[in-house]
């Protein structure tokens, strides 16, 4: 077998115990090329210009120089019924026992398939609240939770492939301070990542240390007390909410950030902007994101992802001459548009909805990972402005051929459905774009309504000989970690972070790169600051933990939220240890 492409015991595994494309005794991939060409063949095979699109999407894969999402990588091309999507967020809850059970049901039905799925319980009436027509009292979104959490348990012991979840809550939902406090208690909803809606009425209000009224909607009957009109998931205008409390904002946010500080949980979205930026705001709104919160999606909503591998694009690392290729990025772009596009058309849904979601709006989420390991083979410290202002660079560069590529591909196959020129031009974000990318837009069209995601990218990062994930930052030169095995059992190894393999081989085990430092070396300003200058770049969002370090000062943890919201991210989250997650 041809082992040249794996530098590292843990690569190999990955590929054979995920990606590597077998079924039963019959083995179809003997080498990792196989598994690339097998990708490549696929996605190619609807172009009318075949075998070139084949040899320039096996180009982009060869050596790990684009990492498809590990959906694409183990199920393109096989006979396995899967979804090649990594991302859902489900339907709108309804909030009736028949609507929340049939949700369910679809929830079950996504995870089966490998989907992580992305829930608002917004819609879900506060706890102690009259249930109309039956008679009894409703139990509250955190009880439904725990619903999921079983469901989501019992789909794990089947064997399938693992998908978190994510649940929201609206900042201004009655039951949000039980919300908050949900996962304090250890064996609690651990399948779940958590996350709190919050507006920017709501952090105006805390500025100005106001009132908060909690509030739901009324429905159609007639209720006592003070009713408000509000914006509300399952409800296409404003609709009469019933006042349920008056708190003070600065009393929540309080809690929300003492909870996170001590527990990891909730995280924080800035829900307004998220829907403020995003380029289909004419025809959809934004309650919740896929589990790792690098996309926010619709309900019904997918996303199919992608990363472009930087170690790949270093030209003589660690020497004085050191430099990025820049171009090479681009190429690599406008092919990888091309076949993320194609994976929407070849790939399993697991429900109806989602397909025609996905198809509407043929969203994909192109992003990067290696960040940290390029800059120390560019000789740059990660956190330093020179390496803010190249990783900004890099992802100017991958969006903007994004964009042009699928101009491109709409002049030639067509642009997404939902597509509405003089709207989506007039969007917040597609307003920032070079203007002969807007005047192709106007002209030709786009292919693809959003085109940029940071994902977290931890197995896939792996596989490509353990390049630093993401745009996390080096998590250490050498450690041990374990991995799960297709048998069910965990296997250790030794890693050494790619890029200090890189040096190794070229200078022996002396010394390590003068640019390394890893993760526990950096404050948490440093990780805001690089999230910063890459968002600008992204039209979703970005998959980024903060972490902090156990004696960090409560106040500054929390002016790192208000930091976050400043430097116009769509979110925050951060992780401090602890005694509930370790």
């Amino acid at each position: 077998m041809d082992d040249s492409y794996f530098i590292t015991p843990i690569a190999r595994h990955v590929w054979e115990t995920k990606y590597r494309y077998r079924n039963n005794a019959v083995v179809y991939d003997a080498t990792i090329a196989d598994s690339w060409q097998r990708i490549a063949s696929t996605l190619a095979a609807g172009e009318s210009s075949r075998e070139y699109w084949q040899a320039r999407f096996y180009d982009i894969l060869h050596n790990f120089k684009f990492l498809p999402g590990g959906r694409i990588q183990a199920g393109t091309g096989t006979a396995h019924k899967v979804t090649l999507f990594n991302c859902f967020v489900m339907g709108t809850i309804p909030d009736a026992m028949d609507g929340i059970f049939n949700a369910l049901k679809e929830g079950a039905l996504t995870m089966q398939q490998g989907g992580g799925v992305g829930y608002d319980f917004s819609t879900l009436r506060p706890r102690g609240t009259q249930a109309y027509g039956v008679g009894s009292v409703a139990s509250g979104p955190g009880s439904f939770m725990r619903i999921w959490y079983s469901m989501c348990a019992t789909i794990l012991s089947t064997g399938a492939r693992r998908g978190a979840m994510m649940g929201t809550l609206r900042c201004d939902h009655p039951d949000i301070e039980e919300f908050i406090a949900v996962k304090q208690d250890r064996t609690q909803l651990r399948h779940f990542n958590i996350s709190v809606l919050v507006s920017d009425d709501f952090l105006t209000a805390v500025g100005k240390d106001e009132d908060w009224l909690l509030v739901f909607p009324a429905g159609e009957h007639a209720v006592a007390g003070e009713v408000v009109l509000r914006d509300w998931p399952g409800y296409q205008h404003p609709v009469p909410c019933k006042l349920y409390k008056r708190i003070r904002a600065r009393m929540l946010w309080e809690k929300i950030m003492r909870a996170t500080y001590d527990y990891a949980e909730p995280g924080v979205l800035f829900i307004d902007r998220i829907n403020q930026l995003n380029n289909l705001y004419y025809c959809e709104r934004i309650h919740a994101t896929n589990p790792c919160g690098e996309v926010p999606l619709p309900p019904y909503g997918a996303c199919n992802l992608g990363s472009i591998n930087l170690t790949q694009f270093v030209k003589e690392p660690f020497s004085e001459q050191a430099l990025l290729d820049m171009t090479g990025i681009g190429i690599t772009a406008r092919s990888a548009v091309r076949l993320l596009d194609n994976v929407i058309d070849m790939s399993n849904f697991p429900l109806a909805g989602q397909a025609a979601q996905a198809r509407s709006s043929r969203r994909i989420g192109l992003g990067i990972t290696g960040l940290a390991d390029a800059l120390m083979m560019l000789n740059l410290r990660y956190g330093s402005q020179a390496s803010l202002q190249i990783a900004q660079s890099v992802m100017q560069t991958v969006c903007h051929a994004a964009y042009q590529a699928s101009v491109d591909i709409a002049r030639e196959k067509g642009s997404f459905p939902s597509f509405h020129p003089d709207k989506y031009l007039a969007g917040a974000f597609v307003r920032t774009l070079p203007e002969a990318i807007r005047n192709g837009i106007a002209q030709y069209g786009i292919r693809n309504s959003h085109l940029t995601a940071i994902a977290p990218t931890g197995t896939i990062s792996l596989l490509a000989n353990n390049v630093s994930s993401g745009l996390e930052p080096v998590f250490d030169s050498e450690y041990s970690r374990q991995v799960l095995g297709s048998d069910g059992n965990y296997s250790e190894y030794h890693v050494v972070d790619y890029a200090i393999a890189c040096w190794r081989k070229m200078h022996g085990n002396a010394s390590l790169p003068p640019a390394l430092i890893s993760a526990h070396q950096l404050s948490p300003s440093d990780l805001l600051q690089m999230q910063a200058a890459i968002q600008p770049y992204v039209d979703q969002a970005i998959s980024k933990t903060i972490n902090v370090p156990t004696d960090y000062d409560f106040i500054a943890f929390r002016n790192l939220y208000q930091q976050a919201y400043d430097l116009g991210l769509k979110g925050c989250t951060t992780f401090r240890p602890n005694p509930v997650t370790g």
